[in-house]
């Protein structure tokens, strides 16, 4: 916990706060972790604490899922299981947890990092990342100027540990809309290594029952979405695949080399394909990696170990 140049802790959620040498803290599980110089050669002085915000983690209305900055990873785990979203008949749902899974972390990590941390600290294998691209996310941005804006979260990361956010701007939340929650979903992941993090994560989604929307994360420095007016046979995909990611957009760390990661996209990708093409619940499809189908039970941290692999 590198941190011993920090002058003043600053509770607020006032962007016109921000200076130079500050930095916005939530659950701080990378903050800290990084310490006083994450943010370049000049040590941070000041933090501006969003412990005290009170923002709803989660509120539900008949237009989506509004996701505020601050909601934890387990209260986004426990979204499923809310009574407001009960018989709303949004099969998309059964993203969240296998999103969450993904972390594979720590009961600390579980209750303290959040939906904005994830997403601000940009990581490929940020897996609220995976979650609202794959679902059409929206966030909101405050600005020092006393403004909002909005940007999907799509285009929100922009590259490895990079964003839209301007100096000074706070994140303050992500709509999911209800017409992607309302679709048919499908989502794959891959690790080189047991409990080990995410090198390759895709999440299909069928608008309508016909339209293909497909989200490539973590294989690549930021998300890339494919969008198909209708199923495309196995060819097409490929294709598409080919034209819209260049090779030098797949990541290259421990994790994963950029040639494993093109290739397990091209392969989960297809196993996607494939699901989606099939009646809801046809056995003997392929599934690699794990977290998928969805099962139910558990809860965050509980410790399961017991993981399938597909590399």
């Amino acid at each position: 916990m590198d941190m011993n140049t920090i002058e003043a802790v600053v509770r607020t959620t006032d962007p016109a706060e921000w200076r130079d040498g500050d930095a916005w803290l939530a659950g701080g599980t990378v903050l800290f972790s990084y310490g006083s110089y994450a943010f370049g050669p000049q040590p941070l002085k000041r933090l501006l604490d969003l412990g005290a915000a009170g923002w709803t983690p989660i509120t539900v209305t008949d237009d989506g899922i509004e996701l505020a900055a601050t909601c934890t990873i387990a209260e986004l785990y426990s979204l499923p299981g809310l009574p407001d979203v009960s018989g709303r008949g949004w099969p998309a749902l059964d993203l969240v947890r296998a999103c969450c899974d993904s972390f594979v972390a720590s009961f600390k990590v579980w209750n303290m990092s959040t939906v904005g941390g994830n997403l601000c600290t940009s990581l490929p294998a940020g897996p609220v990342i995976s979650l609202c691209a794959g679902l059409d996310g929206v966030a909101t941005i405050l600005t020092p100027g006393g403004g909002s804006r909005t940007l999907p979260v799509a285009d929100f990361i922009t590259g490895d540990a990079r964003n839209g956010l301007a100096p000074g701007e706070l994140l303050r939340s992500v709509h999911l809309p209800a017409s992607a929650l309302s679709a048919r979903v499908a989502f794959r992941r891959l690790s080189l290594s047991n409990l080990g993090r995410s090198g390759v994560l895709l999440i299909g989604r069928l608008d309508g029952g016909t339209s293909l929307v497909l989200t490539v994360t973590a294989a690549t420095k930021r998300p890339m979405q494919l969008r198909f007016d209708a199923l495309p046979e196995a060819d097409q995909l490929t294709t598409a695949l080919d034209e819209a990611i260049p090779a030098d957009l797949y990541h290259d760390d421990i994790h994963g080399l950029p040639a494993w990661r093109r290739d397990m996209t091209y392969r989960l990708a297809e196993e996607i394909r494939a699901e989606l093409a099939a009646p809801q619940g046809t056995p003997g499809l392929a599934v690699s990696g794990d977290f998928w189908p969805p099962r139910t039970g558990g809860m965050p941290g509980s410790g399961r170990t017991t993981l399938s692999k597909g590399a």
